[in-house]
């Protein structure tokens, strides 16, 4: 069977990188920054679960140095990545690992990241797929998924009518084109979930005006991964 797919030459070379191995490596790196992102803040304290092959040969491969480095917003090409325990030590940033069980349908290279910086937490499940590629799974229970390979805009709000007319309103208003947008919720008129892949940069004007809808708990831009 044919594919139409293009190949880029991050398939063919893999990402720029500091470590023995882009999955457990990069991947694990990237993991964390979008974790970070997703927090909004740099995290005070990082509970991080490891899950099957990140569990039994991460250590050996840097996963838990790689994590905690994209935590603390570096990138796979930093060569801080092997200190950044010390680093995080240092600044009085809080980490504890544990094995976890993410079911026997999660990727083998997977991570559990409970985050939290002063009121706000956040718990995102993420897998690094191959090549330093990712995919964010879950978010506080939802299961939204994202790669970073697009700037997004990912917002927690109620579920009511007129939330996604609202933010495309805003889309409109700063000129932007939307990729792809999903929408994630567990119950109708509880809260959802929404994500926004955008083709340009999201202003920070436009996510502090969704901030001040109160029935908007939290809005993040997630960054497009670049190294």
């Amino acid at each position: 069977m044919t594919s139409n797919r293009l190949v880029s030459a991050f398939d063919i070379i893999g990402p720029i990188m500091v470590g023995p191995s882009s999955s457990h490596t990069a991947g694990a790196v990237r993991l964390g920054l979008l974790g970070r992102a997703v927090l909004g803040a740099q995290p005070e304290r990082a509970v991080l679960g490891l899950h099957g092959s990140f569990a039994r040969t991460g250590r050996g491969h840097g996963t838990d140095r790689a994590l905690v480095a994209g935590l603390l917003g570096m990138t796979t090409s930093d060569s801080r990545i092997r200190e950044s325990l010390k680093i995080a030590g240092a600044m009085g940033m809080q980490v504890t690992f544990h094995e976890v069980d993410l079911g026997e349908d999660a990727h083998p290279n997977s991570a559990e990241m409970v985050l939290r910086a002063g009121n706000q937490e956040v718990r995102v499940v993420g897998a690094s797929v191959g090549g330093g590629m990712v995919e964010i799974q879950e978010i506080d229970g939802y299961a939204i998924r994202f790669t970073g390979e697009h700037e997004a805009l990912l917002v927690a709000a109620e579920d009511r009518p007129g939330t996604i007319h609202m933010i495309t309103g805003l889309f409109l208003q700063y000129n932007l084109n939307i990729a792809f947008s999903r929408v994630e919720r567990k119950q109708r008129g509880g809260e959802a979930i929404q994500i926004f892949e955008t083709d340009d940069a999201i202003p920070d004007e436009l996510v502090a005006a969704l901030e001040d809808f109160y029935w908007v708990r939290w809005a993040r831009r997630i960054p497009r991964l670049i190294d």
